[in-house]
């Protein structure tokens, strides 16, 4: 029987059965607990974390029914599986995150534990966040973004436990990355669009102040707009955005796709005739959004399901996710 203890904090909100399961439970991810071991005993638990009969009852009965530990009469209670705990940390949560998130959950076992963290590009929260995190997960899975110090601060955490993703930014060669590419293809997929977009008299791409949407998308709209000839424009502030009858505009922000649909009614413009839209990142809603918008985006259901082979397998990759443009009525 292992002599690990567990420490209870009286001033925490969590109440303290699940502050036992979430120690046990870390316990095992570092393997100071490992599987066919013996957990303490009730009166042992008890006594050193000043817990009542019940409470440490009701927290081996949790982990039971999680398929965790089992009991045997007579005995005690032992551990039956080695389970994972995994930390990802997201920017922030918006809805095409949340088909990442769900996809994640759904492709992980049972025995895997995931903290849901957000940096909300906050370089502080950020750093203080992952310096915290050292050394409590088995495996890492980051939201990077665009600072200089994302390199040195992902460089703490063992190539072997981190996945980035999304953005391959400050990624590293023997770091293991799953990622979007948002240059080249963005140009692929207006190219095959072509014929589309000429029927508009201008390609407005708006990137708003307040978005941290890789710029390598502005750096491959120009370039379709300059190969292939089409009158383009870029704006960056809020006082340009007045849509005109006749425009195609490229929205990487869901508030700036809000926002162009209220100056449509405000018109009384229809989307797909009046005015063009192609907006960036897929979700739900805008399959259904007056119409249908057409939308540039990665596949987040497969990005969550490549994650979650890194965590499972515990393997090096190095995936790309294709970016396609799905076209619906707005076009």
């Amino acid at each position: 029987m292992t002599d690990i203890k567990f420490t209870i904090d009286d001033n925490s909100n969590a109440l303290k059965f699940q502050q036992l399961v979430d120690a046990i439970l870390d316990a095992i991810s570092r393997d100071q607990l490992k599987a066919g071991e013996m957990l303490p005993s009730v009166n042992q638990i008890m006594k050193e974390s000043n817990l009542s009969r019940d409470t440490v009852f009701k927290a081996y009965a949790e982990l039971k029914k999680r398929g965790i530990v089992e009991s045997v009469p007579n005995r005690g209670y032992f551990v039956t599986k080695k389970i994972t705990k995994v930390f990802l940390f997201l920017d922030t949560f918006k809805a095409y995150k949340e088909v990442l998130y769900g996809s994640f959950l759904k492709h992980l076992p049972k025995n895997i534990g995931v903290d849901l963290h957000f940096h909300h590009y906050n370089i502080n929260m950020f750093e203080k966040i992952v310096l915290e995190s050292l050394g409590k997960y088995s495996k890492y899975v980051i939201m990077s973004f665009d600072h200089v110090k994302i390199p040195e601060i992902l460089q703490k955490i063992p190539a072997d436990q981190l996945l980035i993703i999304d953005w391959k930014i400050h990624s590293k060669e023997n770091q293991s990355v799953v990622y979007q590419d948002f240059g080249k293809p963005v140009y692929n997929c207006l190219k095959s669009n072509l014929e589309k977009i000429r029927q508009y008299n201008e390609f407005i791409f708006y990137y708003p102040e307040f978005t941290y949407h890789s710029k390598d998308s502005i750096v491959y709209f120009r370039k379709f707009c300059e190969d292939f000839s089409i009158k383009h424009s870029v704006i960056f502030e809020e006082d340009q955005f007045r849509i005109k009858k006749g425009a195609l505009y490229f929205l990487v922000s869901d508030r700036t796709l809000a926002g162009l649909l209220d100056q449509c009614a405000e018109k009384g413009y229809e989307p797909g005739r009046e005015v063009g839209v192609i907006s960036y990142n897929e979700t739900p809603m805008k399959k259904y959004v007056k119409n249908g918008i057409s939308v540039i985006s990665t596949d987040f259901e497969l990005m969550g399901q490549k994650a979650a082979e890194f965590v499972t397998t515990g393997s090096f990759i190095n995936f790309e996710v294709p970016t396609t443009l799905k076209l619906r009525s707005s076009l």
